[in-house]
């Protein structure tokens, strides 16, 4: 018989303490999912509880509503945020932080078909930046709205000059007593490098074509040339004529005037002894001062009903009712595609809100092998960027013309250089007066260190198998006879941009030098040089395509865009959800600290695609004034 086994030892030793740990571990992981689990399963219910009642209010805008218009945020062609972001914010309270045009124009039109709608009431004081050719577009919106006969009512506590020319074209514009209107022109100043560069001992090489290409001139000079200031100037004033005059005309000003007082504020100012809101009065720069509560009771008084609970105004914020707006017709006949390009040029695959060498020539080609699409729309928004990308959507463009398929673009805030490069093909190309475009030129940049370096001690040394060996190191001295080879390279980029022009647009290459040479132009200014060849806005870019597809006069128009997954789609529509306002009035909203976990983009810079050890060649232009 074998002896018994000792008995097993438990609860003591190093073994068992693992155990135990490994136990608290478990537990622990299984109470957090749990919790996880069951917040999503309460957050599921309630936005199905929500949607049922959000839908209920989105079915009921009732009669004699006034639809109120308040952009918060940057106003752009296609939000640069993703769907999670968008739908986080929501969630979490946090206001937009991007307006996108077509859905402000949209829902102003749909407005102003819609009987259930009896005004607008304009509230542009958190609306934080807009080129002036997209507050254009907007600003036509409303003047059509305004001729059904619907007025428009403005009210804001402060007015900046762009939230200004917007509110212009009300009917009727207010101000609160204790805010005021700051309106005092344009301006282009830059930050410049070169002393900090050199201070860290950074050589930066520029190779350009154009005496007034100055995009690159912050990291080569102290201040701006005058090239660059004579250029500048030009184009800044003829955007400034055009606000003047469109302004004075709106509000039945006299421009002489108006510029006058504009320019005298720190004179008229002690008139009023601080009171810019009195200012204002005075100038006839608005029509009224009133509390936001002043302007509920006037409201009221106009025949206003007040909202189910006896309170306020009956009204219908912008996003539950572009939400609520239907599509443009039979999304599968024939019509015309919109490809959106904004922001800057960079290669490869990009995000919507900037354009992508191989992304936005991706979405032209999808355009042109749809069977559906009878014409392109290109909505060009963009100061430039790199040339190769650039060249790779001019040449998508040029394919879908070769395919018989007419393309026009339609000019937004900026289509300047790199901008022009892509718009240059099409077979008309429609542009606001305020467009900023032109600067046709190119340069190139490479960086090189070797004095950096040699502040900290190091030294570069070696041997190459040949003259060019090692030609781009950037640890090394940039050899005069490859800043030769460089140049050249510049100079052949400059021909073909230029000669590519010329040929677009039917002439000399001599022609078309003399008005580039990286010059600035606004959208008048190009028309009268031959560079455009109508002014007008997205709408009239859409029926000149539709004519020249001979679509006749009723027709869809639908965005290519980047497909969503079905995620993506379900959070596009929770954020545009009743459902999702009304979980907020309950009281339910995520922590803020969430609508932080997607992380944004932030706004490109010229150098941030650059390749070091190569010359990047850029076809940019840094050209919106302030």
């Amino acid at each position: 018989m074998p002896p018994p086994l000792p008995p097993r030892r438990s609860g003591s030793g190093f073994g068992a303490f693992l155990r135990t740990v490994g136990r608290g571990i478990n537990t622990f992981r299984l109470v957090i999912i749990n919790l996880v689990f069951f917040s999503v399963l309460f957050m599921l219910l309630l936005l199905i509880v929500g949607g049922i009642a959000g839908s209920r209010m989105q079915r009921t805008i009732q009669n004699n509503s006034v639809l109120v218009i308040k952009p918060t945020g940057a106003l752009v062609e296609q939000y640069s945020a993703d769907p999670l972001q968008r739908a986080m914010d929501s969630l979490s309270g946090n206001g937009p932080k991007q307006v996108q045009l077509r859905d402000l124009v949209g829902a102003i039109d749909a407005a102003a078909r819609d009987k259930r709608i009896t005004r607008i009431l304009l509230l542009p004081g958190e609306l934080q930046g807009g080129g002036f050719a997209a507050l254009h577009e907007v600003g036509a919106a409303l003047d059509r709205f305004r001729a059904t006969g619907k007025p428009v009512l403005a009210w804001a506590a402060n007015l900046d000059q762009g939230q200004y020319y917007l509110a212009a074209h009300a009917d009727r514009l207010l101000i609160d007593p204790q805010g005021g209107v700051m309106i005092t022109g344009l301006a282009n100043y830059r930050l410049f490098y070169k002393g900090l560069l050199d201070r860290l001992g950074v050589d930066v090489h520029l190779f350009r074509v154009g005496q007034f290409k100055s995009a690159a001139e912050p990291y080569i000079l102290d201040h701006a040339s005058a090239q660059s200031k004579e250029a500048d100037s030009y184009w800044m004033d003829g955007l400034w004529d055009s606000y003047i005059a469109e302004v004075a005309g709106l509000r039945k000003l006299d421009p002489a005037t108006l510029r006058a007082d504009i320019d005298d504020l720190p004179q008229n100012i002690a008139s009023t002894r601080g009171d810019l809101a009195q200012l204002a009065l005075n100038e006839h720069l608005v029509d009224g001062l009133a509390t936001r509560a002043e302007l509920v009771a006037m409201l009221r008084k106009a025949g206003v009903p007040a909202d189910r609970k006896g309170h306020g105004l009956r009204e219908v914020d912008l996003a539950r009712y572009a939400a609520s707006v239907p599509g443009n017709g039979n999304a599968f006949a024939p019509g015309v595609a919109i490809v959106v390009a904004e922001g800057e040029i960079a290669g490869g695959k990009q995000s919507p809100g900037s354009i992508g060498g191989e992304s936005t020539a991706a979405l032209i080609r999808t355009a042109r092998e749809d069977r559906r699409t009878r014409a392109l729309v290109l909505r060009v928004d963009s100061p430039g960027g790199e040339v190769y990308a650039a060249e790779q959507i001019r040449r998508e463009v040029a394919l879908t013309r070769t395919a018989g398929i007419p393309v026009v673009v339609s000019m937004g805030n900026v289509a300047a250089s790199g901008g022009y490069w892509i718009s240059m093909n099409a077979n008309r190309i429609v542009a606001d007066p305020n467009t900023i475009t032109g600067s046709i030129g190119i340069f190139g940049m490479y960086y090189s260190v070797p004095n950096t370096l040699a502040k900290l001690g190091v030294q570069s040394d070696g041997v190459g198998t040949g003259p060019m060996a090692g030609a781009f190191d950037i640890t090394r001295p940039l050899d005069p006879k490859v800043g030769a080879v460089i140049q050249a390279i510049i100079d052949k980029g400059y021909r073909d941009f230029v000669g590519r022009v010329a040929s677009a647009r039917g002439r000399s290459f001599d022609a078309i030098d003399a008005i580039a040479q990286g010059r600035v132009w606004t959208g008048k200014q190009a028309l009268d040089r031959g560079l455009v060849d109508q002014l007008g806005g997205l709408r009239a870019a859409i029926a000149d395509a539709a004519s020249l597809a001979k679509l006749g006069k009723a027709y869809p128009v639908r965005y290519v865009e980047s497909p969503m997954g079905g995620f993506e789609h379900f959070l596009v529509g929770l954020n545009q959800s009743a459902s999702v306002r009304l979980l907020q009035s309950w009281g339910v909203h995520l922590p803020n600290w969430v609508a932080g976990l997607s992380a944004r983009m932030p706004e490109l810079q010229l150098l941030r695609n650059a390749r070091p050890g190569v010359p990047n060649i850029y076809a940019d232009c840094l050209c919106s004034p302030h």
